[in-house]
C-alpha cells in the first residue's frame, strides 16, 4: 500500500510497476514526436528536429469532444489559457511537495487537523 507524503510515493512503488510507467510514458511521447516532427533521415543534416509543415505544437489530434476551435485566433488564445492553467498547476504542485517536504505531513491531513 502507498502512504504518506506524495513526495515518497514514487518509492513505494511496488517493483516492475515502474518500468511500466516509464514504457507507457515512452510509448506517448514516440507516437507524439512520430505526429510532430520530420522522420531524421528526411531531413538535411543541418536541421535536426524539423517540425513537419502542418504541425502546431501540442496539436496531435486527440479531441473527442470536438472543443478545438475551429478560428486559428481563438485556438491561440485557448492554448495560452491552457498553458496558464497548467503552469499554475505546477507551481501548486510545488508547494504541495515543499509542504510535506518541511513537516512530512499530506496535503489532506492538513485540512483534516
Amino acid at each position: 500500500q502507498i502512504s504518506g507524503p506524495a513526495i515518497t510515493h514514487f518509492t513505494q512503488v511496488p517493483d516492475g510497476w515502474d518500468a511500466l510507467i516509464v514504457t507507457f510514458i515512452g510509448a506517448a511521447e514516440a507516437q507524439r514526436a512520430q505526429i510532430g516532427w520530420v522522420d531524421p533521415k528526411d531531413v538535411a543534416y543541418d536541421q535536426p528536429g524539423l517540425l513537419r509543415e502542418d504541425y502546431y505544437p501540442g496539436d496531435i489530434g486527440f479531441d473527442p469532444l470536438g472543443l478545438k476551435p475551429e478560428d486559428p485566433e481563438e485556438l491561440d488564445v485557448m492554448i495560452t489559457k491552457e498553458l496558464q492553467n497548467g503552469r499554475l498547476a505546477m507551481l501548486a504542485a510545488a508547494g504541495f511537495l515543499a509542504q510535506e517536504a518541511v513537516d512530512g505531513k499530506g496535503i489532506i491531513e492538513h485540512f483534516t487537523s
